[in-house]
């Protein structure tokens, strides 16, 4: 019987994009160099608008004056999908996996014809993921053909019109109304020799509000949701990440192992970068990237 990998969770709290972007490739580093085992990170980012490599500029629809006023940061990063927001009341998590770790079997293949995950096979994983999750809260959710990330259709989503700081919300003019599926999660990754980076955000007590400064991910005729909209009541996040963690150890079929600090994870040699990037736009091009 194979040995079940390993995965050590931590749990950061609250931090900036730009000490998130940092740490990331840290760990990366060190994963690519055997250094570390795979590693999950959850956290919450302060306020932050993000663009993935397919990104439109044009999807941030606020003005830097708004985005100012909100106190809203503004980056672009090497992650797949297009524009979206990260803030207080949601929980982002950041695999840190070696693919080579984790196999699939094709619908057609034998037991003994598995090869290592792919940037889809990886994606598809988050999602059942997210799924398991929401359902561990009673949220119903699922899958949306052609598009990335996990959505709900329950009575209690809402649609937002118009833009930025003039936007309202439209209540449902009944329940025989068609309505479109709600984004509860959205996901984009980085893959650089067979070692993944960034990952997936769910919005659980998200203010949605923040999602009038943009088209979220490009899709415009979609609304945004959370897990506190659907339930109608706050949750506890601490919850929800041990959600997370026990449903990353059964799709990934590993063992979750809870990090206190990231000083016990790396050494005190190590610890956690502080200093901003000075070139945190300038994306790495000798990276195999695969976009979700």
């Amino acid at each position: 019987m194979a040995t079940k990998i390993v995965i050590s969770i931590v749990q950061l709290g609250t931090v900036d994009y730009a000490t998130g972007l940092r740490l990331q490739q840290q760990l990366v580093d060190l994963r690519k160099q055997e250094k570390i085992g795979d590693v999950l990170l959850l956290l919450e980012h302060s306020p932050v608008i993000t663009l993935g490599r397919n990104a439109k500029a044009a999807n941030v629809i606020a003005s830097p004056e708004l985005l100012a006023q909100r106190g809203v940061e503004l980056f672009e990063c090497d992650r797949g999908g297009d524009v979206t927001f990260h803030g207080p009341g949601q929980l982002v998590a950041y695999p840190i996996f070696d693919l080579r770790g984790y196999t699939h079997r094709a619908a057609d293949a034998s037991s003994a014809q598995r090869k290592h995950l792919g940037a889809v096979d990886f994606v598809r994983r988050l999602e059942e993921i997210l799924i398991r999750t929401c359902t561990d809260f009673a949220i119903p959710t699922k899958r949306v053909a052609g598009l990335t990330g996990v959505w709900t259709t329950s009575e209690a989503a809402t649609d937002y019109v118009g833009t930025g700081a003039s936007a309202v919300q439209r209540s449902e003019a009944s329940a025989a109304d068609h309505r479109p599926e709600a984004k509860i999660a959205a996901i984009g990754v980085h893959i650089s020799r067979f070692i993944t980076s960034h990952g997936f955000a769910l919005n659980v007590n998200t203010d949605l509000s923040f999602f009038n400064l943009i088209i979220p991910c490009g899709i415009t005729a979609k609304p945004v949701t959370s897990m506190q909209q659907e339930l109608g009541k706050p949750l506890d996040l601490n919850g929800v990440a041990e959600s997370i963690s026990r449903n990353f150890g059964l799709v990934f079929s590993s063992q979750m192992l809870w990090v206190d600090t990231l000083d016990a994870l790396l050494g005190r040699s190590v610890g956690v970068p502080m200093k901003v990037p000075s070139e945190v736009r300038q994306l790495r091009g000798d990276d195999d990237i695969r976009l979700a």
